[in-house]
């Protein structure tokens, strides 16, 4: 039986990583401060705290790991003016996302064999941004960056991609319009997601790329009529 982890088994896109992996009969752990889904186990672990990842990899007490998703981060993106900032709140954010891929590899690497693999969760906003937003897109650039890094670092032994979601939701009621201005013709869903991941996984000449999932919207111009 395959072995992975998933750093925010408990949100949207997470509780649908683990999901999907537990159906392809991976045995899968989720490390996230909150509950995640039924039929994986969980391990209470704040993966932007270096104690904490230390402590959880102990109490996982694996001998082997065939993939690792660094999945976990404060979801919301808006930061404010940047003037108001603060470097607490900054860090927050950064460590949620960037920190904690770093503290989970380094406890994972050790831990994977050849053909193991790490997928990264970056964003399309590691590309375009709105207003106000600097710590994450800043958080999903560096998770980018860190991808080809560690691909280059870890290779051939290891493969290390990145997954950039667009928009993403569970709701079943958004917009018909929200749906529409996407090429692809709907938002997208936490499985079109584990979809990538699983993908990436197993694609064994695919190495520090990044494959965008946002319905087509980072390549369709948007001009003001």
């Amino acid at each position: 039986m395959k072995r992975a982890i998933i750093t925010g088994g408990a949100g949207l896109i997470g509780t649908g990583l683990c999901s999907a992996l537990a159906e392809q009969g991976y045995e899968v752990a989720s490390f996230d401060v909150e509950q995640g889904p039924e039929g994986v186990r969980q391990i209470h672990c704040d993966v932007g705290d270096e104690t904490s990842v230390t402590g959880a990899f102990e109490e996982l007490g694996w001998d082997s790991l065939d993939l690792l998703v660094n999945n976990a981060g404060i979801a919301g993106p808006s930061n404010g003016p940047i003037s108001e900032l603060s470097l607490t709140d900054w860090r927050r954010v950064t460590d949620s996302h960037l920190t904690s891929a770093f503290l989970m590899t380094r406890s994972a690497v050790p831990l994977m064999g050849e053909g193991a693999s790490i997928v990264n969760m970056a964003s399309t906003r590691a590309f375009m941004s709105e207003p106000e937003t600097e710590s994450y897109a800043a958080s999903k650039g560096g998770l980018v960056a860190l991808t080809h890094a560690l691909a280059v670092s870890l290779g051939p032994k290891i493969r290390v991609n990145a997954i950039a979601p667009g928009w993403i939701s569970g709701e079943e009621d958004l917009r018909p319009v929200d749906h529409e201005q996407h090429p692809a013709g709907r938002v997208g869903r936490p499985r079109d997601v584990a979809e990538a991941m699983l993908y990436l996984a197993s694609a064994g000449f695919m190495t520090g790329q990044v494959l965008t999932l946002d319905g087509g919207m980072s390549r369709k111009m948007i001009y003001a009529e």
